[in-house]
């Protein structure tokens, strides 16, 4: 098969594609060593057809392909789709709507949290996927033959997966639950990377207002340089050695190179100065004016209560036959521990009609688990 390298064949192969209702898609991409993941193939594929397009070769418009991406007469089938919605979004502005992520399908099947996409295709069809390209370096020029037949085998692949699953969803009633998933996956908002917000994909908790506004500004100062210079956050500064000095919160670069968790004489590069403007900056905030700190309301046996509502997610899960991740995680429990009306997916939709209610009258004493021949049994208290 050809590879496309041409803005007209491009445009035809695009006017072909959307003749049908649904196409899938795949992307190779590159972004160990910039911010912005860099496009180096895409493939497509219908009923009848599949393309494989370079997205490096030389004058080619991609415009017809957004366009496609973007048309709300096609499905779009993706497997794992944040990272190749968030190119597009990147590219083009765009968000590909609607869409269909097999992942999501699949877990919502019960075939296990986040399966691997040559999982999925083995459990499905019975063909067992040639990972050697996986990791290739798909910036390089010219592509092989052998690189272009993975690419392609990857979206006809991914159409038999898609037409069992839906199938399968439709049967048992879940098309909707998929359907519900993928409002998060085409919202803005999800690939929307603005500085100020960066110190939310944190997984550093700060207990005082003053750490708190510290983070928020070094967080910030760390992603307007990487976004500048298209380089990853780590290669700028790690997470921790930010949680590290939202706590310490150095005003001088003496202070600063004294942080263990920084590199020794880092403080004295052009970045030192900056990062100890950003914590000043920080410290000058108005606490009124932070995000207010969430902190978990100590309860009674909260420990014990998450435990039987692990208990209960399980045997939900395994009931009903919906990976355990996709209906509740930790974090869902913890929260529903510490409040009835917690703003979780867990309380919400399908999810509370599967789980959530179970659990409220869990924790409240109006339900019971129990073994009964050996399974774990809901029992309903008077």
């Amino acid at each position: 098969m050809d590879i496309i390298t041409t803005t007209a064949d491009l445009n035809q192969a695009c006017e072909r594609l959307a003749r049908h209702p649904f196409v899938t898609v795949d992307t190779e991409f590159l972004r160990e060593t910039t911010y912005y993941p860099l496009l180096c193939v895409a493939q497509m594929a219908s009923t009848e057809e599949a393309v494989v397009l370079d997205t490096l070769a030389p004058n080619l418009d991609l415009a017809p392909f957004f366009a496609l991406m973007s048309s709300q007469k096609i499905l779009k089938v993706f497997h794992a789709a944040r990272q190749d919605i968030e190119i597009c979004w990147h590219m083009a502005g765009a968000i590909p709507h609607p869409i269909f992520d097999t992942q999501v399908a699949a877990m919502v099947l019960g075939h296990g949290d986040s399966i691997s996409y040559d999982q999925l295709v083995q459990r499905i069809t019975g063909d067992v996927l040639d990972k050697s390209h996986r990791y290739t370096d798909w910036s390089r020029r010219p592509l092989t033959k052998v690189q272009i037949d993975y690419a392609e085998s990857d979206v006809t692949h991914l159409r038999d997966v898609y037409l069992a699953l839906s199938a399968d969803l439709e049967k048992r009633g879940r098309i909707d639950w998929v359907f519900e998933e993928m409002r998060v996956l085409t919202s803005p908002d999800t690939y929307r990377f603005e500085p100020e917000h960066a110190w939310e994909r944190l997984r550093t908790r700060v207990r005082k207002p003053k750490d708190l506004a510290v983070l928020m500004e070094v967080a910030a100062w760390r992603e307007r340089e990487a976004q500048t210079r298209d380089v990853p956050r780590g290669r700028v500064l790690r997470d921790e050695v930010i949680a590290d000095i939202a706590v310490q919160a150095p005003t001088t670069i003496d202070r600063l190179g004294s942080l263990r968790s920084l590199p020794k004489g880092f403080e004295r590069s052009r970045w030192g100065d900056a990062i100890v403007e950003a914590v000043k900056r920080g410290l000058a905030r108005d606490p009124k004016t932070l995000p207010r700190l969430e902190r978990a309301r100590p309860a009674a046996n909260g420990g014990a209560t998450i435990e039987l509502l692990k208990v209960l997610l399980r045997m939900t899960s395994e009931r009903h036959g919906v990976a355990a991740k996709v209906i509740a995680t930790t974090d869902d429990l913890d929260r529903i521990v510490a409040d009835d009306d917690a703003d979780v997916a867990a309380l919400k939709g399908w999810r509370r009609e599967l789980f959530g209610k179970k659990a409220l009258a869990l924790k409240h004493g109006r339900l019971a688990l129990a073994v009964d021949k050996g399974r774990v049994v809901a029992v309903e208290r008077s």
